[in-house]
């Protein structure tokens, strides 16, 4: 018969309790958050449900006025957003993170330490939300996008915004980035910090591997709409995916090859 689970065993599994937990809540919130759009004058579903093909958004109004407290709420909206669908495929790593941190002289801040690692991580999904938010302030005041549905109002660029992100999943950065964060364990090994100030920046370092990832995805939202819910959960599923399927390489260059034709279609079709 096996032996009772020792100490070691107990808090893993403590961890593992409490990550879970708080990843969740994180998630939950978060996505709370999207969808009821706060601050905005439309939730999420009025978005989603107003979608129309891509390229050719609903006519709706007058945008709203770009003030500092309307940038901060855009700003707010992505980072949130973001949060709420990049948060869960971290969990594993942030799992990793607090049992490297059991096996060490940091042992009895391993849980509260992965809590800072994970908020690392979320700090480079900051800085993506900001670069963000100017480009959606560049391209509505150049009407490339519509302001009141967040989408790009031209099929041309729709277009080639997914040709980009299409030829993007080929590229050596997504590969390298992606077998990063598929495999983060000789990282966390070779970059191992001590303190809170360690557990931070070694989460930020992930976090910008998880960027150099998914950033090209997460620009899609421009084209889809970047309220619309079907295209925030499925991106959201198709990141976890990418980080566990089998074989990572050919499930990255299959999705690129299908946005590529999506994109060389609503090209063709505009022209």
């Amino acid at each position: 018969m096996a032996g009772a689970p020792g100490p070691v065993e107990r808090a893993l599994a403590r961890d593992k309790w409490i990550v879970f937990g708080a990843v969740t809540l994180v998630v939950l919130l978060a996505g709370l958050y999207t969808v009821a759009g706060v601050g905005m004058s439309m939730s999420a579903l009025d978005m989603t449900r107003m979608a129309r093909p891509v390229g050719e958004p609903m006519a709706m109004g007058e945008a709203m006025e770009w003030t500092l407290g309307y940038a901060l709420l855009i700003f707010l909206m992505w980072w949130v957003m973001m949060i709420a669908m990049m948060t869960s495929s971290a969990a594993p790593v942030v799992l990793l993170f607090a049992a490297l941190k059991r096996q060490g002289s940091q042992k009895a801040k391993a849980t509260s330490l992965s809590m800072v690692f994970l908020a690392g991580y979320l700090l480079a999904w900051m800085g993506f939300s900001a670069v963000a938010m100017l480009l959606q302030w560049l391209t509505e005041s150049l009407a490339i996008t519509n302001g009141p549905m967040m989408t790009i109002g031209s099929k041309p660029v729709a277009g080639v915004v997914l040709l980009m992100a299409g030829l993007y999943q080929f590229s050596n950065l997504k590969v390298a980035c992606l077998r990063h964060c598929r495999s983060p364990a000789q990282f966390l090994t070779m970059y191992n910090r001590k303190g809170y100030s360690g557990a931070l920046m070694m989460g930020l370092h992930h976090g910008s591997y998880c960027l150099g990832c998914c950033w090209a995805l997460m620009a899609l939202l421009f084209v889809g709409g970047i309220m619309n819910l079907y295209w925030i959960v499925g991106l959201a599923i198709y990141v976890l995916l990418e980080k566990i399927v089998p074989y990572p390489r050919v499930f990255s260059r299959v999705a690129g090859g299908l946005l590529i034709a999506a994109g060389s279609g609503v090209v063709l079709s505009a022209l």
